[in-house]
């Protein structure tokens, strides 16, 4: 209601609602021409626009203090690196001398690229939905020089057109309104100020039910696309997040039909235009709901959370493909998106050659001139490719004439398999000739946590010590390049310099990284790593009040209010994995203290959660760790025995999402467990060979020397 009522307040005011004249776009601007304050800046995004003839701000007290000083509002825009719209906006508009002169005389102008700033990004965002009903990329703010918003959108472009206001009537209604209506636009900010309190306000509430997880499973069953698999219409986003709940929620209850959504929502989007058949990787989303018109950017966070979505469902089924799909998702982000000394690049553009798409769309007639006839014909056949084309032009419906592969079954034929592999490995190499998308090549500490976690949980699954290492030099990148003299995580890194303030996802999710290693190397470095961030995340992003985490650190930059958030988007929130890692560390360690702060933050997105769980499946993945009688698992024996190797190897790879292992090497003499798991330190072999002790439900089983026996309790 309150925000019906916000957005028919904003309405009032005419800066919407006002006559839109049509004129044709003139693009004035000769790069070069111009250099603005971002071109001092690392976030490949803003550098992209350092060359407007705007008059560009980096995020900072210059911006907001020159703004006062002029007395002008505010023009925020905030985007990312590989975001189409934002592409065409910078076109449109922020190239074009006449709507970079209004900017320039009424406005202070501000660029924030959202990876690196999300809780900047976050908070007006917020904005944006209460007071439009919508939110994206581009996001357009307009605000007081106090950060105090009263305007907000999304894309604009340099004229109005199709309902769409433009820059051209925007901007001067804004300024004028700035000018002999202030009255009006402080009571706008205000009234948007009182709903981001209000919306951020946390009470707890009840202790989550168990019927809460059938409830979800229900919403999701309901939404399945029994056709096409995944959920709801179109768009459709992969979120292998809910895809892994329902994996777990299948090992938790046994129903088939959680497990035959997943599988077949992974089939299609394996086999549908969504996937890159030619150089592997998965594009952003789905156009249709056929999986087969991407966005095609590629982001890393996506090629992680499938990886793991891929494994798990690997190691449920036994199903190779599976398998084969997590591996080459790696093969992609090993070959395309790793850097040098380790860290992980963040994204690769949708377009090239001021294109969308262009980089991996073939003619058929390419493919002949490439392949010759036989060839070129399989792989029409197999792929299916049209003369005319598959993929349409977004803006006039037409054929482009150009294809997107896909596949209509899976190729089962092994012959047919073996050939289509060599075409592919072809293909890519005369791809590789073409223009390159953009490669955003920032190192951000919470992406690589996702990578990180996804290649040690897929090296113990397919038992490769290769992937782990993989994930192991990571992991040694931002510990030695994204950690402070106190041990702090810093936000960004690229080339050679790091900087900007960790936010929770950036601790949450490395730690999330950090405990998949333990278990995959059983490495105690590792640990206590976790254990050390954690007590930082503690410190700086608890909510004292009522529990759950903050976004930003105690120790950041004030904003007009203190955001925390439980809600799943396209990966898991901070608070969700965070409420996951703290439930494993409890179980780790011993120390109840952590598994008190989950279950407050449990009950502080309880409310939340009751209203629309399908939105916090990751918070009820660790609702359902707790729920699934854990096991805390140790095996006491010599590191450099190869029975316990294998003990260790086998116990490691079964599918028991609701588990931790501990390693206790009697070998290692410098780095001993107990320390950091003091419940640990009575636990010794038995006979002097390899024993496991299994506990449930603060309950343990006697301790036996035999694995068969071990592996008998575990699945009990």
């Amino acid at each position: 209601m309150f925000r019906k009522q916000l957005i028919s307040f904003v309405m009032s005011f005419g800066l919407i609602s006002i006559l839109w004249s049509q004129s044709n776009q003139n693009d004035l601007n000769q790069k070069g021409k111009y250099v603005n304050r971002l071109a001092n800046e690392s976030s490949p995004y803003l550098l992209q626009h350092k060359d407007n003839p705007v008059d560009w701000y980096p995020w900072g007290d210059e911006a907001f203090q020159k703004a006062a000083e002029f007395d002008r509002p505010i023009f925020l825009s905030i985007g990312y690196s590989t975001c189409h719209w934002c592409h065409v906006m910078e076109h449109e508009s922020f190239e074009d001398e006449e709507v970079a002169k209004l900017m320039n005389e009424s406005f202070i102008s501000i660029k924030v690229d959202r990876e690196e700033l999300p809780e900047i990004d976050h908070v007006y965002m917020s904005v944006c939905q209460a007071m439009t009903g919508r939110g994206g990329w581009p996001l357009t703010i307009i605000m007081t020089p106090q950060k105090e918003p009263f305007f907000a959108g999304t894309y604009f472009p340099k004229n109005g057109r199709f309902g769409r206001p433009g820059m051209m009537e925007l901007l001067p209604s804004i300024s004028e309104a700035w000018k002999n209506r202030r009255s009006e636009l402080v009571q706008s900010a205000n009234k948007i100020n009182e709903y981001l309190q209000n919306s951020n306000k946390k009470e707890l509430g009840n202790t989550l039910n168990e019927t809460i997880l059938k409830d979800t499973y229900t919403q999701f069953g309901n939404r399945y696309d029994k056709i096409h698999g995944g959920f709801g219409n179109q768009p459709k986003f992969p979120s292998p997040h809910n895809l892994i709940y329902l994996l777990r929620y299948h090992h938790m209850t046994g129903d088939k039909n959680a497990l035959m959504m997943v599988e077949k929502t992974l089939q299609k989007m394996r086999m549908g235009g969504i996937f890159d058949h030619v150089g592997f990787g998965f594009h952003r989303y789905s156009t249709d709901k056929e999986w087969l018109v991407p966005h095609f950017e590629k982001m890393l966070y996506d090629q992680a959370m499938l990886t793991m979505a891929y494994t798990e469902a690997f190691q449920v089924t036994g199903n190779q493909e599976y398998k084969n799909t997590a591996k080459e998702i790696l093969t992609y982000v090993q070959r395309d998106m790793t850097d040098s000394q380790g860290g992980f690049y963040s994204a690769e553009d949708a377009d090239s050659e001021g294109e969308e798409g262009l980089f991996y769309l073939w003619t058929v007639d390419e493919l002949k001139s490439i392949l010759g006839d036989d060839d070129a014909k399989l792989m029409q056949r197999v792929f299916n490719l049209e003369p005319n084309g598959n993929f349409k032009d977004e803006a006039t419906g037409q054929n482009t004439g150009r294809n997107i592969f896909h596949l209509k079954a899976p190729i089962s034929n092994s012959k047919e398999a073996k050939k289509i592999s060599a075409i592919r490995e072809k293909l890519f190499k005369v791809r590789e000739k073409r223009i390159h998308p953009i490669k955003d090549d920032k190192i951000l500490t919470d992406w690589n946590g996702l990578i990180i976690a996804a290649f040690a949980k897929a090296g113990v699954a397919f038992q490769s010590d290769r992937l782990i290492s993989v994930g192991e030099k990571s992991a040694r990148f931002i510990l030695k390049n994204l950690t402070d003299e106190k041990g702090r995580l810093k936000k960004r890194y690229r080339n050679g310099i790091s900087g900007l303030d960790a936010h929770l996802d950036d601790y949450a999710f490395f730690v999330w990284g950090l405990l998949e290693l333990y278990e995959a190397t059983f490495d105690i470095h590792y640990l206590e790593k976790a254990i050390q961030l954690s007590e930082i995340m503690v410190v700086e992003f608890w909510n004292k009040s009522s529990g759950g985490f903050y976004l930003g650190s105690n120790k950041a930059e004030k904003l007009i209010v203190r955001s925390m958030t439980g809600y799943d988007g396209a990966i898991p929130s901070g608070n969700s994995v965070a409420a996951m890692n703290l439930l494993k560390l409890t179980r780790i360690t011993g120390e109840v203290k952590w598994a008190e702060m989950a279950d407050t933050t449990f009950k502080v997105f309880s409310n939340e959660m009751e209203r629309a769980s399908i939105g916090f499946t990751f918070m009820l993945t660790a609702h359902l760790f707790e729920s699934d009688h854990p096991k805390e698992i140790v095996v006491v024996g010599p590191g450099n025995d190869p029975e316990t190797q294998k003990s260790l190897a086998r116990i490691k790879s079964e599918y028991n999402p609701s588990k931790v292992l501990l390693f206790k090497n009697i070998d290692n003499n410098k780095r001993k467990l107990s320390p950091l798991a003091k419940w640990t330190a009575t636990q010794q072999t038995i006979d002097d060979k390899t024993t496991f002790y299994v506990c449930r439900d603060f309950a343990c089983k006697m301790p036996t020397t035999d694995i068969e026996q071990a592996i008998k309790f575990i699945h009990e």
